[in-house]
């Protein structure tokens, strides 16, 4: 959803350098999906969690991903085995696996809503966003609204352009959950993706001041920061998780970012796919914090 600057941390670079790279490649957490340990409920754009517990490792997934697939292997229809190893499946990054099982998954338990729900998301893993945007349409209903399924909706909306639209569907879920700062994040990058700065930097602002806050939400606060020309402002927000150097690092490479012609690229790459190839500021952080 963000966009087509590139950065590369390459192979013989210092691990200092290798840092800052890596952090202008998360610096946009986007989304949608939205930003987690990924594979749970709450795929969103700098998606966080107000959980206490720990995340999750690469090799805790693993584990994961081999217990669950041998039950799902076992038996494709136990309804647990296959949200479960889809769920481990994306958190690995194992997307177009995990929209195969929840693909079956939907069809024997059709009213699964929550099943629903993880394969809207999985399909925008995989970029086919107007079919996720169309599962996820029904994850949920009006008399039984669910914010993180709002929220995963509004990322998908805004992957498609649709930025009014995303927003109306953000202020919708935070009606449901007041102060949630997953959904003032994703709001908050929607509205500097149609150019509102101040009004984005105000809802990122408040968002960052949440119990639930982490290091994503403060990422886009400094994004939006610098895209409004404010690098004093940006690098004091970024030494909140970064060191002098890599915070100064971080600034420099968006202050030459938002001095090209096209800095607006910044936020906006065209229609590139979810988990597209490593673009500083185009994609979802590597290990979002789902919802559950």
């Amino acid at each position: 959803m963000f966009p087509a600057l590139t950065i590369s941390a390459r192979r013989n670079a210092t691990p200092s350098a290798r840092r800052v790279a890596l952090t202008a490649v998360g610096l946009a957490a986007l989304a949608l999906a939205g930003c987690q340990s990924r594979g749970g409920l709450g795929d969103v754009t700098g998606s966080i969690s107000r959980s206490a517990k720990a995340p999750m490792s690469q090799s805790d997934w693993q584990a994961e991903r081999d217990s669950w697939g041998k039950r799902y292997e076992a038996d494709p229809k136990d309804r647990s085995a296959a949200f479960n190893y889809a769920r481990a499946l994306r958190a690995l990054n194992q997307h177009a696996q995990a929209v195969a099982v929840l693909q079956g998954a939907v069809l024997v338990h059709q009213d699964d809503r929550e099943m629903l729900g993880a394969y809207g998301r999985a399909l925008a893993d995989v970029g086919r966003l107007r079919e996720a945007d169309e599962v996820l349409s029904r994850a949920h209903s009006p008399d039984r609204p669910d914010w993180r399924v709002l929220s995963a909706q509004g990322t998908v909306a805004d992957q498609l352009g649709e930025h009014e639209r995303a927003q109306q569907i953000y202020r919708t879920a935070l009606k449901l959950a007041p102060g949630e700062a997953t959904i003032q994040s994703n709001l908050g990058l929607s509205l500097a993706l149609s150019r509102q700065l101040p009004e984005a930097e105000r809802v990122l602002r408040e968002a960052a001041g949440s119990p639930g806050a982490d290091a994503r939400v403060r990422q886009n606060l400094v994004l939006v920061l610098g895209l409004q020309g404010r690098f004093d402002d940006a690098e004091q927000v970024a030494r909140q998780d970064q060191s002098p150097a890599e915070a100064a690092a971080t600034v420099a490479y968006l202050k030459r970012s938002v001095s090209q012609q096209n800095s607006w690229n910044l936020l906006k790459g065209g229609k590139a796919k979810p988990q597209a190839a490593p673009s500083p500021l185009a994609q979802r952080p590597a290990q979002p914090a789902d919802q559950g």
